[in-house]
């Protein structure tokens, strides 16, 4: 697998998708405000997570009335480990998912 530089929005990018739960999927705009960054930003890096096999992308397959159907991102198990050893190398501790004892 080819190595992917961990920038900072990169390593936040990865710190929503590590937070992510089954039931609470991450997803395009999820991540864009959690990570507090633009679009710009995270979609490419979304890119190439996925086409490094460190991230799957499923498309959303109920209704989605008004608005276009969502992609929900997936942390690989190989991903999850390589950015398990990235943090514990940098020393990063996860925060709590978005509303998990934050208030706005």
């Amino acid at each position: 697998m080819p190595p992917i530089r961990l920038t900072r929005p990169t390593l936040e990018v990865l710190k929503v998708l590590m937070a992510s739960k089954p039931d609470d999927p991450a997803w395009g705009l999820k991540i864009c405000l959690e990570a507090q960054l633009g679009s710009g930003t995270v979609y490419p890096i979304l890119e190439r997570l996925e086409r490094n096999g460190w991230i799957t992308a499923t498309e959303e397959s109920g209704p989605h009335p008004g608005r276009p159907a969502r992609r929900y991102y997936a942390l690989t198990s190989a991903g999850a480990q390589f950015t398990r050893e990235a943090f514990a190398a940098r020393s990063i501790t996860l925060r709590p998912a978005f509303g998990e004892g934050n208030s706005l």
